[in-house]
């Protein structure tokens, strides 16, 4: 899978706190050269072990059902597969039938509001460098399908499991409940048969440039900014949630803490048919941070990270990992996916795609300081039917019919916006 990037021009006073921050941590790492090797060996171990479970067993993809996560009847070893790859498949987390029929629906909200009619177009660059198609992804947050599933049971239960995986006490804090995730309003895509599209290149979000420059990253990495890579765990939760993303105009970016990225799969889902791919190995962004401070790299550049925009991964400067990408299994509509916020991640190109490609993206983000205050601004968003504050302000929604309303929360939605703690 090919990614083409073009050069981003970053502004002085961010090259020069590129230029002091290289200083800074090869000096505090010392042999960077030498470590760098020693999370090399250990990244290609990994990806050797997934191209191993794809000959095996046909996905490199850990599988459970949704029952199984529901009745806690996960054994050790799956557990242990979904923390060794950073990635979930759960089958028919929602039945196929409720899946298309929710399909069904968006399609029939946008076409009762003429959505074809007031489109305006892609709201921001968030994408920047990374070659991309013409969007396919509709600015839409509120309808009865997406906060159907966002509050149901099912969602609940699932995202309260992907939570527990994560060490969320130490340093003597609870970083996070693992039972409740708030509500965070993102996006769908709708894509038809017979569409050509370049796909997406591969990438991280959460966080580009933030993830050398910003003291509470220097926590989350600091195993392996201080050369104690074999310690690093990508899974404690410390300093995680005080992490923030650059306010840069008309992006999109994240203001909460998500344990995992996620979608629902509206549709069936064949392969070769523009998937979803991973780097199913989550310790890969250690790999990532110490590429800038080798010395082939321009002294004021980190490998085409720019501000506001994903953290992009090259054949350039990433080789090891932009040949590691393991697709999605085969999915039915209903299927969820799921992913590490650190596991890099990327969607095929296709050509005359064979059905539809339609999901609605639901991430779990654990409540946390951080996210009960965004909480409170999805909720101003929803009373408004405004677009959420993470994304830009395209407000299609405010005077839609049939648009979901406050009044139809039910006790999930409430809990994850806390309306009992401050709504009137």
């Amino acid at each position: 899978m090919k990614d083409t990037f073009t050069a981003q021009t970053l502004p002085e006073d961010v090259k020069a706190s590129i230029v002091n921050m290289k200083r800074a941590l090869r000096a505090q790492i010392g042999d960077v050269a030498g470590l760098f090797k020693h999370v090399e060996a250990k990244i290609t171990h990994e990806l050797a072990a997934a191209r191993e479970d794809e000959q095996r067993y046909g996905t490199a993809w850990p599988v459970a059902s949704r029952e199984e996560i529901l009745s806690g009847n996960i054994s050790d070893t799956l557990r242990a597969r979904v923390k060794r790859r950073g990635c979930l498949v759960v089958k028919q987390h929602f039945p196929r039938e409720q899946a298309l029929a929710w399909d069904q629906s968006m399609l029939n909200y946008l076409d009762t509001n003429k959505f074809d009619d007031i489109y305006r177009g892609p709201g921001d660059n968030f994408f920047g460098s990374l070659e991309a198609s013409r969007p396919e992804i509709y600015p839409i947050y509120w309808s009865r399908a997406q906060m159907e599933a966002r509050q149901s049971d099912s969602m609940a239960g699932v995202q309260s499991f992907l939570n527990r995986l994560w060490s969320f006490e130490s340093q003597g804090k609870q970083w996070f409940d693992p039972d409740v995730s708030i509500i965070y309003p993102d996006r769908i895509r709708r894509r038809l048969p017979g569409t050509t599209s370049k796909g997406l290149g591969a990438h991280t979000d959460s966080g580009a440039l933030e993830r050398w420059l910003l003291p509470a990253y220097q926590q989350v990495f600091r195993h392996i900014f201080n050369n104690q890579f074999d310690q690093y765990d990508p899974w404690d939760a410390a300093w995680r949630t005080d992490v923030d993303e650059y306010d840069v105009d008309n992006t999109t970016k994240c203001s909460v803490f998500r344990t995992f990225q996620g979608w629902t799969a509206l549709s069936d889902m064949q392969p070769g048919q523009g998937l979803l791919h991973v780097v199913p190995v989550p310790e890969a962004m250690a790999l990532v941070l110490l590429r800038p401070l080798l010395d082939d790299v321009p002294e004021d550049e980190l490998c085409g990270v720019a501000p506001g925009r994903v953290l992009p991964i090259s054949e350039q400067w990433h080789p090891l990992l932009a040949n590691g990408l393991c697709s999605i299994p085969q999915l039915e509509a209903g299927d969820s996916v799921w992913w590490h916020c650190d596991v890099i991640h990327a969607v095929a190109p296709v050509e005359n795609q064979q059905g539809f490609g339609n999901v609605m993206y639901i991430p779990a983000a654990p409540l946390c300081d951080k996210n009960r205050r965004y909480a409170r601004r999805v909720v101003e968003a929803l009373e408004q039917g405004a677009s959420p504050g993470d994304f830009p302000r395209e407000n299609y929604e405010q005077h839609w019919q049939d648009r979901f309303l406050i009044a139809d929360l039910n006790d999930n939605g409430r809990r994850s916006l806390g309306i009992s703690l401050y709504h009137v």
